[in-house]
């Protein structure tokens, strides 16, 4: 289990009123509760997309997203084109994987992933003077496609969330019987700190953002289209706002800055007042929630009927010389990713996605995936090894910060006796999206978000156990 080392100093939270908040929310554009930790927005907040270059060798796991991975239809020695299909999905749940590079698949084996497991992958030889051009699909109309067909197009072209989940998008737009999608919601809020790849997706990217929602706006059903961006991005909200296709149902919204404000279920609650009820998801209030840099590759890719190949990452850290957002191809191994963005000497740990809801990686030669949002690296000075943990003061601090309004000092108790079925079932357990806001607030530096976690993952394969009894 990975120990969470806070990165920043805790701040005052400020107090809310209204904790019983129902179905709407009093508080102007905003949920309750919540946590204000320093941005670091500023390094790279305006720095223009860029290519990275191209490593030697691309290692792609076959699982690379919730759900059944890929299954390969490659073989070793076999020269592939850049875009070309390397594995198939399995199933409704699963998407395919495409080639990042014109290469030679040079080996299959078994591949180091983020959560320390092995995953069957391919190892991906570039050819060095290839051009890399990317070869052209089937393209989807959006005039004349039907719902399905453009479900089916997203889903082949690999596209999963890519904000950080890597939920396969095409099983998220699927509205399911008996429910009606009323608000198309495009997440650009980005509340993570360091990060700043969906700011510059919004600046760079706008057309291709407006010929997603189109496709979305027909999947989904939705008559209208929201944009949430948090008041930390104005200039990306004024330039979406001021190039608004004309007839397309879209409007902008900026809300105050609040962490985790990029939490769909937190997102709806600022905008629209409609709180998504225990144990579900958005759709039960009428809303699809989408984020931004995948509404832009369903707009960039579905036109041409081609696979994700690459994505835009921000790569920073007090660790990082050449801090930027970057075009990077999927399976570009870490390690060169440090080496070609100049890491520093006394790097202590990096994280893979933000330093509140990331993950700190134990392997520098995973690769990048498609869920991979950000990389930030820290060097020895800003981390506190192994800080002692305290007994709970019964401070309440973490309660003040859940923005669900959980009991995290209580859940945290129960962790600690293995208590795990009376969390799930009496206190709401497996609503908590594991924003780190009450391990970021906790005085007593207890790991809370870790607790509940393992104690997640120990309820869900209970679950497991008794459905196949």
């Amino acid at each position: 289990m990975i120990h969470y080392k806070p990165v920043f100093k805790i701040y005052p939270l400020k107090r809310e009123k209204n904790r019983r908040m129902g179905f709407i929310n009093f508080h102007k554009n905003t949920f309750k509760h919540g946590i204000h930790p320093p941005e670091h927005k500023d390094e790279t907040n305006g720095l223009p997309i860029r290519q990275f270059p191209f490593a030697p060798v691309i290692i792609l796991p076959m699982a690379q997203h919730i759900g059944s991975p890929s299954e390969m239809v490659v073989r070793e020695g076999q020269e592939v084109v850049r875009g070309q299909l390397l594995a198939k999905a399995t199933g409704y749940v699963s998407v395919p994987l495409h080639a990042p590079v014109s290469g030679t698949i040079r080996k299959i084996a078994n591949v180091p992933t983020i959560s320390g497991k092995m995953s069957r992958g391919i190892y991906l030889e570039a050819f060095p003077s290839s051009s890399q051009e990317v070869m052209e699909g089937r393209p989807i109309d959006v005039e004349t496609a039907t719902p399905e067909e453009i479900l089916q197009g997203i889903q082949n072209a690999g596209i999963v969330g890519l904000g950080g989940a890597a939920f396969p998008t095409h099983v998220k737009l699927k509205v399911p019987d008996g429910k009606h999608c009323e608000i198309l919601m495009l997440n650009g809020i980005e509340c993570e700190p360091y990060l700043t790849t969906d700011h510059r997706v919004m600046l760079e990217q706008a057309d291709d953002i407006y010929m997603g929602i189109r496709y979305l706006l027909k999947v989904t059903g939705a008559k209208r289209c929201i944009i949430g961006i948090e008041a930390n991005k104005k200039d990306a909200a004024e330039h979406l706002q001021k190039n608004i296709p004309n007839g397309l149902p879209v409007e902008v919204k900026v809300v105050p800055v609040k962490y985790p404000q990029g939490s769909e279920k937190m997102l709806i609650t600022s905008v629209l007042g409609r709180e998504v009820p225990s144990g579900g998801l958005p759709i039960d209030v009428g809303v699809v929630a989408v984020n931004v840099a995948t509404t832009a590759e369903i707009g960039r890719l579905l036109p041409h009927g081609r696979g994700i190949q690459e994505r835009v990452i921000t790569i920073t850290g007090p660790g990082v010389k050449k801090k930027g957002n970057y075009l990077i191809p999927i399976g570009t191994p870490l390690r060169y990713v440090l080496e070609q963005a100049g890491a520093a000497e006394n790097i202590s740990e990096v994280y893979m996605g933000g330093p509140m809801m990331g993950t700190a990686v134990s392997n520098l030669d995973i690769s990048i995936v498609k869920g991979t949002s950000g990389i930030v690296v820290f060097t020895e000075n800003e981390i506190k090894k192994h800080p002692k943990i305290f007994p709970c003061i019964k401070c309440g601090a973490c309660v003040d910060a859940c923005p669900l309004s959980l009991i995290p000092s209580k859940l945290g108790i129960m962790a600690k006796f293995e208590a795990y079925d009376e969390m799930a079932a009496k206190y709401n357990l497996m609503d908590c999206f594991e924003c780190g806001s009450c391990s970021y607030v906790c005085p007593s530096h207890i790991p809370l978000v870790q607790y509940f976690r393992l104690s997640k993952s120990i309820v869900r394969k209970r679950k497991a156990a008794g459905d196949k009894n």
